[in-house]
């Protein structure tokens, strides 16, 4: 059984930030990757969470992360524009480029912003939740480390390349729902070595490309759904990263080879404003009356309730910020420690492997 230790917010959003500042990053920066990650693990997303606060700080220390980037926006038509990241923080490039976007979706009604040369900006759903609680309707998508067996292959090629999507509602917290593409995200993976859990077998092959069940033998992902999944990917890739003159496929950069190299990452934004098609108004109220629908939809065997897809997460997130988050005591060992990073990440294949 995983040890772990209920950390109240507050105390781990500044045990991460006090870890990102030792390792070099701005305090500026180190406060915003702190909120996401906090977020991330208030939700549930455990694999996003403090469990990546080892890895950035070597990557940080190791200067694969641009300190003081020069984020520039470059506006390409009335819709459209690119933000440059100049490899800064993700977290940190990511908002900006959504605060960007968001400007241009209340003047135009619609955003297609993309995001050029970030390092890793964790879960999307942070991002497109905040797009939604200004009443925009939002996407967002990004590149990630080839590590997927392709439908029919034994080679890796395409990433988990996530998808996010959020919309505004009447009453309570926007509607968000954050997937990978693949049966499970990396980092549920990396979080069940973190905590010495088995991972079911239908999420990974090992270097046979047979199904396995240790998280320290997975050397390719699946997609979800066979060849759906597999064409996801490839939408993802096109969008946050051919479309923006990115490396893609299995061009993309590592997570772990090279830490002293920025990643050169791409993620894109779609924003829509409600208000351009509809009244914003009774478009909130049919968000709400959808909710209340699934809801009284009689459960199943075995079930309690109908959630709408992400539901789960938000109720985590309510539980979390009010009674403390539970985190891996390995993790908040490390963050309570005076190591800023155990220097085990660097030259590491795609699964944080030494080859």
């Amino acid at each position: 059984m995983e040890e772990t230790v209920i950390v109240q917010p507050k105390e781990l959003h500044q045990l991460i930030q006090t870890k990102l500042e030792k390792s070099g990053l701005k305090p500026e920066h180190a406060n915003e990757v702190a909120k996401h990650l906090v977020f991330a693990d208030a939700n549930g997303i455990h694999s996003h969470g403090a469990v990546r606060v080892d890895y950035y700080a070597e990557r940080i220390a190791k200067g694969g992360v641009t300190l003081e980037p020069k984020i520039t926006f470059e506006k390409t038509g009335p819709s459209t524009g690119i933000v440059h990241g100049e490899n800064g923080v993700g977290q940190f490039v990511a908002l900006k480029s959504l605060e960007y976007a968001m400007d241009v979706a209340k003047e135009s009604g619609v955003a297609v912003v993309g995001v050029r040369r970030m390092s890793h900006s964790g879960a999307l759903s942070y991002y497109v939740k905040k797009a939604a609680e200004q009443d925009l309707i939002a996407i967002s998508m990004c590149q990630s480390d080839p590590m997927v067996v392709p439908f029919g292959g034994k080679e890796n090629y395409f990433g988990t390349n996530p998808i996010a999507f959020a919309a505004p509602r009447k009453v309570g917290d926007p509607v968000v729902f954050d997937m990978a593409t693949t049966v499970q995200a990396w980092g549920k993976i990396l979080d069940a070595r973190s905590k010495n859990k088995d991972i079911p077998d239908t999420w990974a092959v090992d270097s046979e490309g047979k199904p396995t069940t240790n998280p320290h033998d997975v050397h390719g992902l699946l997609p979800i759904a066979g060849p759906k999944g597999f064409g996801l990917m490839m939408m993802v890739d096109i969008l946050s990263g051919m479309l923006l003159g990115l490396p893609f496929g299995k061009n993309v950069s590592s997570m772990y080879n090279d830490l002293t190299k920025g990643r050169d990452l791409g993620q894109i934004f779609i924003l829509i404003d409600p208000k351009r098609f509809t009244d914003l108004e009774q478009f909130k109220e049919n968000i709400e009356t959808m909710v209340s629908d699934l809801h009284a939809i009689p459960v199943a065997e075995g079930f309690k309730q109908v959630y709408y897809p992400g539901e789960i997460n938000q109720l985590n997130f309510e539980n979390y910020m009010e009674n403390g988050i539970p985190i891996a005591t390995a993790i908040y060992d490390y963050l309570t420690s005076d190591t800023i990073h155990f220097n085990q990440y660097g030259g590491s294949n795609a699964f944080a492997e030494k080859e």
